[in-house]
């Protein structure tokens, strides 16, 4: 699949990155009266030695862009009445710095030796990827055709990012509905390029590795051909990937998507597997929403491997999404149990859920 990408800036210096599917020819300009913007708007990391954790302390997002309505989204391509962040009359996918990023525009590496009352610039670089001109949808909404460019845009922007000074791991999430707490309705992902590992990333990291050091094997791999060999939890299967409820569910609606073959990151996914990602990841953004009558809230979020060698070495890519509805009109949140204590209680089992995301294929 050839896609045509060109970049430009937009008037505070950020970089804009098209992603279009036939050739263009890019001309109009972010005429926009914005202050240019330096690195010294980058907000801070706080070291946490409860618990071993960096927290971003980003005061400047408190000012973003909340749910704007359709004639004035910054996601929209631009017109006089709306100069948005995106300078053109249409387009297929964009990738840009976002506006008001939790990490970055610096560059550097969060501390390697801290305790209690370390803080840290807040290196790194938040991105935003519109999947479409198109004001409603979600990821799911996609032709398979465009859901290809977007995770090709995603493969692009892993690769690039993983480049970077002091990155040291690179996330491609989306946030789907007001329940997960979207800010824009318009259909679209986001980038994180942290300069320290997160703590969800670190536990996967060090769970593959001791895997890989007592068993001379790949964690995910095993895990895969076990829910295979099993079939009880499978959702989908194909030649590329296969999609099934863990076993362990923190959510109650949770399923893993894994590649069949050892890759790190989007990056290295060759043009075969892309092409069957795009529709296998839409069909089950759709089974998602065939188990009730309205679209699921969800979170869908791409687990790459870290920039370390030895921890890239034993990690696999594989997307997870979850969701907290457990009824049509019920929600699961995070309360004592899960919130303060990091404890997991599900009120679906596994099995069950794995059931009706194969129904909801039929």
């Amino acid at each position: 699949m050839s896609i045509f990408i060109s970049s430009t800036e937009l008037a505070d210096g950020r970089e804009l990155i098209f992603f279009d599917e036939s050739e263009q020819r890019r001309t109009q300009r972010d005429s926009r009266p914005l202050p240019a913007r330096s690195a010294e708007d980058t907000g801070q990391i706080r070291f946490d030695a409860l618990t071993g954790d960096w927290v971003a302390i980003a005061q400047h997002r408190s000012t973003r862009t909340y749910l704007p309505p359709a004639d004035q989204c910054p996601l929209c391509p631009s017109t006089p009445e709306n100069p948005s962040e995106i300078p053109a009359e249409n387009y297929d996918v964009v990738v840009f710095e976002n506006r008001f990023p939790s990490l970055g525009p610096a560059l550097g590496q969060a501390p390697q030796h801290a305790s209690w009352g370390t803080r840290s610039v807040g290196f790194g670089r938040c991105e935003v990827v519109a999947f479409t001109s198109e004001h409603e949808g979600s990821f799911g909404s996609l032709s398979p055709s465009r859901a290809r460019t977007v995770l090709s845009a995603l493969a692009h922007r892993t690769r690039f990012l993983n480049t970077l000074p002091g990155i040291a791991q690179v996330f491609a999430f989306e946030n789907r509905g007001k329940d997960i707490g979207v800010t824009l309705h318009h259909p679209h992902g986001q980038i994180y390029a942290y300069p320290y590992l997160p703590p969800r990333a670190e536990v996967m990291a060090r769970a593959a590795l001791k895997h890989q050091h007592e068993y001379g094997s790949i964690l995910l791999e095993h895990i895969l051909r076990s829910e295979r060999d099993s079939g009880e939890r499978m959702v989908l299967e194909g030649e590329h990937f296969s999609a099934y409820v863990p076993f362990a569910a923190h959510w109650p609606l949770e399923v893993h998507l894994t590649p069949h073959r050892q890759v790190a990151d989007l990056a290295e996914l060759n043009e075969a597997e892309l092409d069957e990602l795009a529709p296998f990841s839409v069909e089950l953004m759709h089974r998602m929403d065939r188990i009730y009558d309205s679209p699921t809230p969800y979170i869908a979020a791409w687990q790459q491997a870290p920039t370390d060698p030895l921890l890239r070495a034993a990690s696999r890519l594989h997307l997870q999404i979850t969701s907290p509805r457990r009824a049509a009109d019920k929600l699961k949140y995070l309360a004592g149990s899960e919130a303060a204590m990091g404890a997991f209680i599900n009120d679906s089992t596994p099995e069950q859920i794995a059931k009706q995301l194969r129904e909801a294929g039929k």
